[in-house]
């Protein structure tokens, strides 16, 4: 699925390009759940870093037959390009010009910069502390929410980020918002930065945790919120297994 390209082929292309790449693909035989009226479903998860949004919001797309949307991805794409192209990311003006020149593609777990595969060098601890720029941009925030709503409108949709069911997509059929107490969301990212071959002491990950949290929730624009009307889940002692299956219970009951 394309969710970005550059201005001149942005109307003419967008739409023939969804339909040839298709994202988070469900399981065979899955149901594909649509309102009664005909209305394509959304469902949004939220929360802070390390409470497990993208494996789950990942894994209950393939459960539902629904595509997933990693709106994470894209922020961390436009700061990988930033970084690569010299574009000063202090910047606004700049940084949000780049945005609306890139060609972003998602494919299940693999996120296309123009053309190239970056789905682990947008995930280092570099991109994660630079990242902010691009979130806190309200020119760049602005233009990748229309392309999210755009994406969203091709069918049915989990979608994960920070302001998905307070911002982008308010009206969403099933909002929740995941949680965990600082200490387990920063022993994730600590077991997560491990694997990549990034092994960082935990008070160090708690630390960078903690500021990033401190961002999120004070951002001009998008900031961090659990929406009224989110079921809260709290992910703590919860195996990934259990997180997914509580969250399609919720969907499925409530559809």
């Amino acid at each position: 699925m394309v969710l970005a390209c550059k201005q001149g082929d942005a109307r003419a292309g967008l739409a023939a390009r969804r339909r040839q790449a298709r994202v988070a693909r469900g399981r065979p035989g899955g149901d594909r759940l649509v309102l009664a009226e005909g209305r394509a479903v959304i469902v949004t998860i939220d929360g802070p870093a390390g409470a497990g949004k993208t494996s789950a919001a990942r894994e209950l797309a393939r459960r539902l037959g629904f595509e997933f949307l990693d709106t994470g991805a894209m922020y961390r794409a436009v700061t990988l390009a930033a970084l690569r192209r010299g574009v000063d990311l202090a910047d606004p003006q700049a940084v949000a010009e780049l945005a609306r020149s890139l060609h972003i593609e998602l494919h299940g777990s693999r996120i296309l910069l123009e053309g190239e595969d970056v789905s682990h060098a947008i995930r280092t601890a570099e991109i994660t502390r630079l990242t902010h720029f691009a979130a806190d941009n309200p020119a760049v925030r602005e233009h990748l929410v229309q392309l999210q709503r755009q994406a969203a409108a091709q069918g049915n949709f989990v979608t994960e980020g920070r302001d998905q069911g307070t911002v982008v997509f308010p009206e969403a059929e099933c909002k929740f918002f995941l949680t965990a107490s600082p200490q387990e969301r920063a022993r994730r990212r600590q077991l997560d930065l491990a694997a990549r071959g990034d092994w960082r002491p935990l008070d160090e990950v708690l630390a960078d945790q903690n500021l990033r949290d401190q961002r999120d929730a004070s951002r001009p624009v998008g900031p961090l919120r659990q929406a009224a009307d989110a079921v809260v889940i709290v992910t703590d002692g919860l195996t990934p297994e259990q997180v997914v299956e509580r969250l399609e219970q919720l969907v499925r009951e409530r559809l």
